[in-house]
């Protein structure tokens, strides 16, 4: 098959067609959701192995930064020049960065290439739901996200087991050698299906807006980062990056009212609808990705079980979440409703987190599996509906942009997350640790190297009262985490409960932008090539039936 267009050709969106556009979407998918989770059981090996106990957010906060940067540069570089090459670049970034990972020999090394993973892996996560909405109509979206989200959750399940399975029978770069041969894959699958049209900048582009947003975006994570753990929030360097965040933005803001094609287009939010869903996915993020950093170490360090078992204990909120994220899918394309979806997975959210306070050295293996799976399935109800009423609440031109912007803050919301709550629990583990060692006969210099190289096989070679006094430090710093998480999924309950409802658009971005032919006619079209009709003629009908196509 051509990954070309002839200009100005309208792309015939058979069915056939659309499937195998939707093959390179899960292959890119993949990739990027794996890596994710397969961090996520090998991270106490990791810091463990690189020293860097006291620093292990970094590994997931300089993801979750690279990520968020990047996210609306793919999307609103990805209305104005296509998304076929961005996708390539994508996973060409990804899979090198996965090869400097596997060979990082420092901590600090190690979190640079997880920082331009990052720049890939935003570009998959964005490209991929962005291209969904090229090729799919809102009314019918649902049935596809559903499979694309249960990708993030069939990678999930097997990225902490293949996490796990890495550092107990071979060493923890595996986690990362396996993107190679994945990426290759991937880029192979996606250079020859992936057909769409490339295009030509016609507006200056926002140059200015792109380093402004990056600016404020670091400029966050490092006022969150050093005010909740390295400094403390009256020291003068924290509130240094404070003043640079409220500079950026008061300069972003400023550029982007002024930009010929702003890369965030401020009149996005008075899109009562786009707001709504995107403050969603700001407090859905905050909740879902400090609870998701830290549970496999938990399960690790206070149950004693192994990297490969505590892969296993997540299944149940993999399963919770695949389930309810295809089902809420395939209902939403019969029935074209999605209000009561949100609003459920809220409730089940807050219901999971109170239940998961309770959470202790003693808790049973199947408490904790049930806890899970409660927790699955509430987010898998609202993560890929909120997308899709996003994209559904837009013009055809800006669908690349408004779902990268409702991820980005999202994303935002995840680092704010993971930098705030994560800061809290490891700043109530660093104390715990601290008073067991020093309990233990260990100088303040012994007790800080003993925590920076402190990972669960180094756990089973102290003493039985030093391990349950690590066990149960671990169990204690955690769980009262999750009762500041649970403020948050309120606002996002009431958020879903006060959303308008519209219509879902029953034609795809490309065929509204008059890039497509979808529907019957496409199908027809593509027959008539099939039988050998000539270029010449086909195309001809195209552009008759193209002239007919309803526009926005």
């Amino acid at each position: 098959m051509s990954t070309a267009l002839k200009a100005g050709e309208p792309l015939l969106l058979t069915q056939k067609r659309i499937w195998i556009i939707f093959s390179a979407l899960i292959a890119g998918m993949l990739l990027s959701s794996l890596d994710q989770t397969i961090v996520s059981t090998a991270m106490p090996t990791i810091v463990g192995k690189l020293g860097g106990v006291e620093h292990q957010t970094w590994i997931t906060t300089a993801y979750l930064l690279a990520t968020t940067i990047v996210m609306p540069v793919y999307g609103k570089f990805g209305d104005i020049l296509g998304r076929r090459n961005l996708f390539l670049v994508a996973i060409a970034i990804f899979t090198l960065a996965s090869v400097g990972c596997a060979f990082a020999t420092d901590f600090w090394g190690f979190v640079i290439f997880r920082a331009i993973q990052g720049l890939g892996g935003g570009g998959l996560m964005i490209l991929s739901q962005a291209i969904i909405a090229d090729i799919v109509p809102a009314k019918e979206r649902g049935k596809y996200m559903g499979p694309l989200g249960a990708i993030f959750g069939l990678a999930a399940v097997a990225g902490p087991l293949l996490g796990g399975y890495f550092v107990d029978h071979l060493t923890w770069e595996w986690a990362f050698y396996i993107n190679i041969p994945i990426g290759i894959v991937a880029f192979i699958v996606a250079f020859f299906t992936l057909t769409l049209p490339s295009k030509k900048a016609d507006k200056k582009i926002d140059i200015m807006g792109v380093v402004f947003l990056s600016i404020a975006t670091t400029c966050l994570i490092f006022f969150t980062d050093f005010g909740g753990k390295t400094d403390g929030w009256t020291s003068l360097t924290t509130w240094a990056w404070g003043v640079g965040l409220v500079t950026a933005v008061a300069l972003f803001i400023f550029t982007e009212a002024r930009a010929a094609d702003p890369i965030i287009p401020l009149s996005l939010f008075k899109n009562p609808i786009f707001l709504n869903s995107t403050a969603i996915g700001f407090v859905l993020g905050m909740g879902m990705f400090a609870a998701l950093a830290f549970v496999p170490t938990f399960l690790q360090m206070s149950s004693g079980t192994s990297a490969a078992e505590s892969g296993l204990l997540m299944l149940p909120m993999m399963v919770g979440l695949m389930g309810t994220v295809i089902w809420s899918g395939m209902r939403m394309t019969k029935t074209g409703k999605y209000k009561a979806f949100p609003i459920a997975g809220s409730i089940l959210t807050i219901i999971a987190m109170l239940w998961m306070t309770t959470l202790s050295a003693e808790t049973p293996i199947w408490v904790i599996c049930a806890q899970l799976f409660v927790f699955g399935a509430g987010l898998g109800l609202i993560m890929q509906i909120v997308v899709i009423v996003v994209q559904n609440s837009v013009p055809a031109a800006q669908l690349g942009t408004a779902t990268s912007t409702n991820n980005y803050f999202r994303e935002v919301g995840s680092a704010l997350g993971v930098a705030v709550f994560g800061a809290m629990f490891t700043t109530r583990l660093a104390n715990s640790l601290t008073e067991v060692f020093s309990a233990a006969g260990a100088s303040p210099e012994q007790a800080g190297n003993s925590m920076s190289s402190l990972d669960p096989q180094a756990l089973h070679q102290l003493p039985q009262a030093v391990q349950d006094g690590i066990i149960n430090a671990y169990a204690d710093s955690l769980a009262p985490v999750f009762w500041y998480l649970i403020p948050f999924m309120v606002v996002a309950l009431i958020l879903a409960a006060t959303m308008k409802v519209i219509p879902l658009s029953d034609t795809s971005g490309m065929v509204a932008r008059g890039e497509a032919i979808g529907g019957e006619e496409a199908i027809r079209l593509e027959a008539e090539r099939a039988a050998g009709k000539s270029s010449e003629a086909a195309d001809a009908t195209a552009e008759d039936a193209l002239s007919t196509t309803d526009k926005p």
